[in-house]
């Protein structure tokens, strides 16, 4: 066949044209070290239940969850985030459970400590799993009062510090609440306890199959637009992170992800900051539908993964932690 005209002397299909090519000029990878799995845990014994809107995601009573861990450490995940369930009838208007020192959460904390040493905890700081009302914070008149909630907030810290949390994890996006809980760390001797802020936490339609997994999906009233971000928002974001950065944010989340990839590099280019992104509950459960009805293959998991950290993200929460640490080492 003739080709007419001078053919262009690149040819880019030539870096391509076998795996181990591929592999050299790959511009970005997942590793293990790029994943941190979400953990949920509930009361009772010998209990492991599945959650009906996350498929392949389970609920762990506290003496099961060695189950679980065990996998995190064989497949070497280095940080798994705790979630509790909590029952309702040790919810009430201020979420006062999230302060009881043998609350789900750090009883799993001071477990996973003893029994996993070299596993990183990290833990959410947020009432929503603890209120009556599924807000993430106190109502006073229908509205959510951020400085009340500040005063919880920072004692819920204090205490999954003292449990052994390594990371604290403020999910609540109250104004100011970074430096209140950086300043009590520091004060009580946790110098070394670190602070990944949801910075830029979205008000966001993706989060319902979590907030059943915590069992506040049923209770909560009303919506979170008063102290979550507006969706339609991009410059927001800068502000809200440029506020944690201040007031002593070590790493930045942002929350959902695959919706919010121009956040992440927006902040990544700007602030040359560790950025994690959240795979959340909505976008975990689409991709597992599309799956189990053959509209997309397994691959497609590693592939959204893989746009994380193309958009600059440091590290992924995400379901999907352990089925991607079993196959990365056969993707091609």
């Amino acid at each position: 066949m003739k080709i007419n005209g001078k053919f262009p002397n690149v040819r880019l299909r030539r870096v391509r044209n076998s795996k181990w090519m591929r592999n050299l000029v790959s511009e970005n990878n997942v590793s293990v070290n790029d994943l941190i799995l979400p953990i949920f845990v509930r009361e009772g014994k010998n209990i492991i239940e599945n959650i009906k809107t996350m498929p392949g995601v389970k609920r762990y009573s506290l003496n099961k969850l060695s189950s679980i861990m065990n996998l995190v450490k064989k497949y070497k995940i280095p940080m798994v985030a705790i979630f509790p369930y909590t029952p309702k009838n040790k919810k009430d208007k201020n979420g006062l459970e999230a302060l009881n020192k043998n609350n789900l959460v750090c009883k799993s904390v001071r477990y996973i400590k003893k029994k996993f040493p070299n596993i990183g905890v990290m833990c959410d700081v947020a009432l929503d799993p603890y209120t009556s009302h599924g807000h993430d914070g106190i109502l006073v008149k229908n509205r959510i009062d951020n400085d009340k909630t500040l005063e919880i907030l920072v004692k819920q810290a204090l205490i999954q510090a003292e449990a052994g949390c390594d990371v604290i994890a403020p999910s609540d996006m109250m104004d100011g609440r970074i430096g209140v809980i950086r300043k009590a760390l520091d004060k009580k001797g946790y110098k070394n306890v670190s602070i990944i802020s949801y910075s830029a936490k979205y008000a966001s339609n993706f989060y319902g199959p979590f907030r059943d997994a915590v069992g506040s999906k049923s209770i909560l009233k009303s919506d979170k637009k008063t102290y979550q971000m507006d969706f339609r928002n991009t410059n927001e974001s800068f502000r809200e992170i440029g506020l944690d950065i201040k007031e002593g944010a070590d790493i930045v989340m942002i929350k959902p992800g695959l919706p919010y990839l121009d956040i992440i590099r927006n902040i990544k280019e700007n602030f040359k900051i560790p950025v994690f992104a959240y795979q959340v509950s909505g976008e975990y459960s689409l991709i597992k539908f599309g799956i189990k009805n053959k509209l997309i293959n397994n691959n497609s998991v590693i592939e959204s993964l893989m746009s994380f950290k193309r958009a600059g993200a440091s590290a992924i929460v995400t379901y999907f932690a352990l089925e991607i640490a079993k196959k990365l080492k056969n993707f091609n």
